[in-house]
């Protein structure tokens, strides 16, 4: 049985520029980690982080769907294999809801880190969209 981690974040932003947040290299890299991220469909990348407690800091990623600009699908593996889908929301007022989803997560421990990652990654996301 695998866990599903379900989070909603909402920014001050539009749908394009948190799209572009969400799919730009160069942006992810100032929110999540280096990479070499294309927003096409089988695309193969990777998050490159810190090395940590014998973990070589490697996120290996393939893209799965591609529905610009309110819906993105890729996996993450590092150890396990995970979905993760992202759904972009215009809420008016200039207000966007991002709705994560990730799949696959086999264990409490690997449930809280993943809700602690994307917490924690989503408070730069926010930092990033600032007027």
């Amino acid at each position: 049985m695998s866990l599903t981690l379900s989070l909603d974040f909402q920014f001050t932003t539009s749908v394009d520029k948190l799209w572009s947040a969400l799919t730009d290299a160069s942006k992810l890299a100032k929110w999540i980690a280096d990479n070499d991220f294309q927003p096409v469909v089988g695309h193969r990348f990777q998050f490159r982080m810190p090395p940590r407690n014998g973990w070589n800091g490697i996120i290996e990623g393939e893209v799965l769907l591609v529905e610009e600009p309110h819906r993105l699908s890729y996996t993450l593996e590092s150890g396990e294999k995970h979905t993760v889908t992202l759904t972009l929301q215009d809420l008016g007022d200039g207000k966007v809801n991002l709705h994560l989803e990730q799949t696959g997560i086999g264990n409490e421990q690997g449930l809280q880190g993943a809700r602690w990652g994307w917490t924690n990654w989503c408070g730069q996301l926010a930092k990033l969209l600032e007027p």
